[in-house]
């Protein structure tokens, strides 16, 4: 294989979650791929999972460890990574997912297949917070996001990929000169990893879907988007704002609705919940496909939440 020699950099962001990351980084050091280098970003407040890399790690000279001291946060310490990264290729996994034992190898295949590509990815496993797989909601999570067999291959819109969210998070991997030219963005806040996967596919000359597992992602209890997801600095508000910024061509803007008709109803709920009931009136009616033209019930649901945050403040009024 032409890619047997490619040297990858896996970069990990780990923050406060000694108790996962060893599981994430013995899947990266176990890989079939060889060539690899992990780099990790330590956010952490507390030096648990420094002590755990210099007694686990230390001797492996693929492991190159940074204590962020003060905290990056994570667009900027994404954006470390990818500077240190010295690789052809850049994988990203976050501290609490872990990779499939040959995932590396996988993802460098489909350059084998087609030189010119410049992203690939695959399917991710969904698993519990314990690590354990749950196969039929790791393939409805892959359904969801139109990781489907019909779509497998090189994508014919590499810009789509990026705005449908079929493109994962994590468990990814690109061509290392094109990750550091478009990069994680500190101004899109928790949305960033949205941002920077949209803007990596709509620069990317290829995509390339792999319908093969290569990841596990994790779902556990607390995370800073569910903590966050009802206020206005949460990741689908600001994701609504980029996408319904974006200047596309028209071959994209399909893909501009199927993204909005996820975000849409999350949104007007959100402004709905924050005192600011003519924002979302105007959102939806301005964005009624999203409501299937009032054929759903969470249109009038919507509509009387609004209603509701109209008359509050004429009632504390009174």
């Amino acid at each position: 294989m032409m890619t047997a020699q490619t040297k990858v950099s896996i970069c990990l962001p780990t923050y406060q979650r000694p108790e996962l990351i060893g599981q994430c980084l013995d899947s990266c050091l176990a890989q079939t791929h060889a060539n690899l280098e992990v780099l990790i970003g330590d956010d952490s407040k507390d030096d648990r999972t420094r002590a755990l890399i210099d007694a686990k790690y230390a001797a492996d000279p693929r492991v190159r460890y940074v204590k962020n001291e003060p905290s990056f946060g994570q667009a900027r310490n994404v954006a470390s990574l990818f500077a240190r990264a010295t690789g052809d290729k850049i994988l990203l996994i976050h501290d609490d997912d872990f990779l499939v034992e040959n995932g590396v190898e996988r993802l460098l295949s489909a350059w084998d297949a087609h030189p010119d590509i410049e992203v690939a990815f695959g399917d991710q496993y969904e698993t519990d917070e314990h690590g354990n797989v749950d196969r039929a909601a790791s393939e409805h999570i892959n359904t969801v996001y139109h990781r489907t067999r019909e779509a497998a291959g090189l994508q014919p819109l590499p810009g789509q990929t990026g705005l449908i969210q079929m493109f994962p998070n994590n468990g990814w991997m690109a061509n290392a000169d094109l990750v550091k030219r478009v990069n994680y963005k500190e101004q899109y806040g928790m949305c960033c990893d949205y941002v920077f996967g949209s803007e990596l596919c709509l620069a990317a000359k290829g995509v390339y879907y792999l319908k093969e597992y290569v990841s596990y992602y994790r779902k556990t209890a607390v995370s800073v988007t569910t903590t966050t997801r009802a206020s206005l600095s949460a990741s689908t508000v600001v994701a609504y704002d980029f996408v319904s910024r974006l200047d596309l061509p028209r071959p994209l803007e399909a893909a501009r609705r199927v993204a909005l008709r996820r975000m849409v109803p999350i949104v007007v709920s959100v402004y709905s919940r924050n005192n600011a009931p003519g924002r979302s009136l105007r959102i939806a009616l301005g964005h009624l496909f999203a409501y299937n033209y009032g054929f759903s019930m969470r249109f009038y649901y919507h509509l009387m939440m609004i209603f509701r945050a109209m008359v509050a403040p004429a009632r504390q009024a009174g």
